[in-house]
């Protein structure tokens, strides 16, 4: 579990670590904010978690460069996070995209969705075609930077460890998905 505390009512939602430092969320906001523990590790989400992968074909890939307070923090990975109780992976995903890098929902193409589960928890990685072009932009605590990388130069930056491992397969997959549609 999080062992930070909730914020105060009147209390803003985030807060320096340090001076200097970027600005952290004081705890869960939704009762889907939390770790899970198993034989397999800790995982970030009560009721499991999910990212968006989405793609332009004239930009790449968005990539979130991820705040230092959080999990695996200053490395490179996507937008996304912890589900809300009975809340869909796809649906997830989308608001995650949204509040943390204002993705538009309705500019999208899901083409496919990756499941990695370990039992007790799972991340959906949910692959999505920007139908229009838009600019990503940061709007929340949750990101250094986003960038719109190449294909071919996603695997050249600090990722994730889980995004690391999944890229390959879900460059395969992109790169066929998108073969198929005849949009590559």
């Amino acid at each position: 579990m999080d062992s930070t505390a909730a914020p105060q009512v009147g209390e803003s939602p985030f807060a320096p670590l340090l001076p200097g430092d970027p600005r952290r969320p004081l705890g869960p906001r939704d009762p889907g904010d939390a770790w899970v523990d198993g034989d397999r590790g800790r995982f970030w989400g009560r009721f499991g978690s999910a990212g968006l992968l989405v793609h332009d074909p004239a930009k790449g890939v968005l990539l979130q460069h991820r705040a230092l307070w959080s999990h695996q923090g200053g490395t490179w990975g996507l937008p996304g996070g912890a589900l809300h109780q009975g809340e869909e992976a796809i649906h997830g995903a989308l608001r995650e995209a949204h509040e943390e890098a204002a993705v538009p929902p309705g500019n999208l193409e899901v083409l496919f969705t990756s499941v990695f589960d370990v039992g007790y928890w799972s991340y959906t990685t949910v692959v999505a075609l920007a139908l229009q072009p838009f600019e990503a932009a940061i709007s929340d605590a949750e990101s250094i930077e986003l960038q719109w990388v190449g294909v071919d130069g996603v695997g050249g930056k600090e990722l994730h460890p889980g995004f690391a491992a999944a890229w390959p397969g879900l460059r395969s997959r992109l790169t066929e998905a998108r073969g198929i549609a005849g949009r590559l």
